[in-house]
This record gives C-alpha cells, structure tokens and sequence, in this order.
C-alpha cells in the first residue's frame, strides 16, 4: 500500500512516501480500514521528533485521526462488517497505546485498528469532519465542556485560538453563549476566528495579551461586585512556557484556568500570589473519551459545530501536509485524503 513512513526520529523531511509498504494484517479482535480521511495534529510533529521517555518501534506511520470504512474484519470480531463507516478513538483503551505512535496510524491506505476502538459514524456525518473531531475537538469539548462548563454569560479568553483545540474552543464557547476574545499572531487567522465567531480579536504579535485582556474584560478586582467588568471568568491556556503567568493575571476573582497541554514549556516561571489571592481555579483536562467523540458529532449532525479544515492533502504530498502543520502557518485543521 501506499504511506508516508518514519524510519528515524528528526526532520519530516527525512520521512519517506513509499508505495509498496507492506498491507497491514488483521489479528484477532482487529479491523483492517480503508482510510478514507486522516486527520493531523501537532502530537504528530512530537512523534517524528521523538519524546523523552516514548519509545517507538520502527518503521511507523504517523496520523492519530483516522475516518473511513471497513475493509476487513479479523476473527473474534462483532457486531462490525466490511462497508461499515467508521471513526477510530485514537487511544486502545483495552490493550494500551496510541494511534500513529504505538501502532500505525493513518497516512497510509489503510490502517489495523482495534475494533473496540471504532465509533460508527452516521451517513450524514462526512468522513474529513468525522476525522477532525478525535485528538483535538474530543479534547477541546472534555476542557470546555465535560471538565471547564462554561456557560452562558461568561467571559473567555482563548489562547493558541488559531489551532485544531483553539477554534474549538472558540465554537463551544460560543455555542454555550459566552463571550469571546481569542489570541493569534496574524490578521488573517484573526479575521478567520472572527467568522467562527469570536467577539475580540487579539493580535499577540503587535499587542501583549494581558493588557488587552484588561481593556476587554477589566483588569481583575480582589473583591469583583456583580456584572464589574473585572477580568475574564475562564482563561484557555494549553500553551505554557512565559504565557501562563501572564494569563493569571487576566483571570478575575474565581476564575478558571483551563489547561489540557504545554506547547510551549511544561515547566513555567509561577506567581502564586495570584492564585490565592484572587481564589483561581487551575483546572487541567486530560484527552478524551468516547462519550466525548459521539457528542461531538451529534453536535455535527445537528448542524451546531462545523469544524475549521483549512487546508487538504493527497497522501503523496503528506510531507508537504506535516511541513505546513509544524510552521503553525493555518487555521484549524489540516486533512490528508489517501
């Protein structure tokens, strides 16, 4: 089959598009799915890079996202039939591991998946919508919604808005009834979180995004009087690294942070002076769950969430796809159709 292969960890372009690559085989309690959409993320980027303490076999196919249908069914499987529609929850929760990093994942023609990882996906459900909702909207919903609840009338600030999580974020937010001031480097990405909805737009390259966080929301008030514009209610910071002390400082008395990642540095300069003095909540979000996933798309299904795909790739240009991913030069989400 054809995919785009990991022989070592370093530049993606030291990947290879190879076109005889041995066809994955079913095992006992396996699929084999025809891909028909993949998904990337930035985790992605961290696995052809490697991690500290992640070790992988090699050769391996990256792509957590995987949508498409069942080609084969291996023994000891269910309630599962070739031609069946399908989204992989990227995570084996049964046996261990992760899609495109303990196993081959997506950019590839097909991919062997656990069967007790596949969610059915409805017919009104397209397969490059069903492959943007795992890793990054499963894991903007569980922030925002399963673990943050944010409701209506709250104030949010969104960091790293641009991204897959990001413009979830922004659409959850909104559809809650909150409203919204999201961060981005670029006039263009701005001008496209605006059209998801975002009611501020923050240019962080031009404007440092505490002191705007101020002139939209207030700057925050040990003792915050009722409607007071006084700070932001919830603070989405999966970044990190110089941005997080900044973002306590916009949050108003009890507020929330909600966190789910450290893109930029896991281990961060800390003022807790603000923390208790301004009673924050420091709350992180882990993931995902299936539950997650299928609310997600019957949020699809019922026409309330759209997600941002910004750009599609042949499997034969997904060097190309990882390359534009890893330059943060879109907004949304990148899909590879094989």
């Amino acid at each position: 089959m054809r995919a785009i292969v990991l022989h070592r960890h370093g530049p993606i372009a030291d990947m290879s598009y190879e076109t005889a690559f041995p066809d994955p085989v079913a095992g006992e309690g396996d699929v084999i799915v025809r891909v028909k959409a993949c998904a990337l993320n930035y985790h992605d980027i961290f696995t052809i890079r490697g991690m500290p303490g992640i070790r992988i076999g090699m050769p391996r196919i990256v792509g957590l996202d995987v949508a498409g249908e069942i080609a084969e069914v291996g023994s000891g499987v269910s309630g599962w039939k070739p031609g069946d529609r399908v989204l992989a929850d990227p995570i084996d929760r049964v046996r261990g591991g992760l899609t495109g990093e303990t196993f081959d994942g997506g950019m590839a023609e097909y991919v062997r998946l656990a069967a007790h990882q596949l969610l059915r996906l409805p017919d009104d459900v397209a397969f490059d919508t069903a492959a943007a909702l795992p890793c990054a909207y499963g894991t903007a919903y569980r922030m925002m919604v399963t673990r943050g609840h944010v409701k209506a009338g709250e104030k949010v600030l969104i960091l790293g808005a641009s991204g897959g999580v990001g413009t979830c974020c922004v659409q959850l937010a909104k559809l809650a009834g909150a409203e919204v001031a999201v961060c981005a480097s670029s006039a263009e990405k701005l001008e496209r979180l605006r059209r998801l909805g975002a009611d501020h737009l923050i240019n962080y390259a031009a404007e440092d995004f505490t002191a705007a966080s101020h002139r939209i929301f207030g700057r925050p008030r040990v003792w915050s009087g009722p409607g007071g514009a006084d700070g932001a209610d919830v603070v989405v910071n999966f970044t990190g690294g110089d941005t997080w002390v900044r973002s306590i400082r916009c949050l108003r008395r009890q507020g929330r942070l909600l966190t789910c990642g450290a893109t930029a540095g896991f281990d961060p300069q800390e003022d807790i002076r603000y923390i208790w003095t301004f009673e924050q909540n420091i709350m992180g979000s882990n993931g995902w769950t299936p539950e997650d996933i299928r609310a997600l798309i019957e949020l699809v299904r019922q026409g309330k969430l759209d997600p941002c795909i910004d750009q599609r790739f042949t499997l034969a240009n997904g060097i190309a796809a990882l390359q534009a991913l890893e330059k943060r030069t879109i907004t949304g989400k990148i899909i590879i159709e094989p």
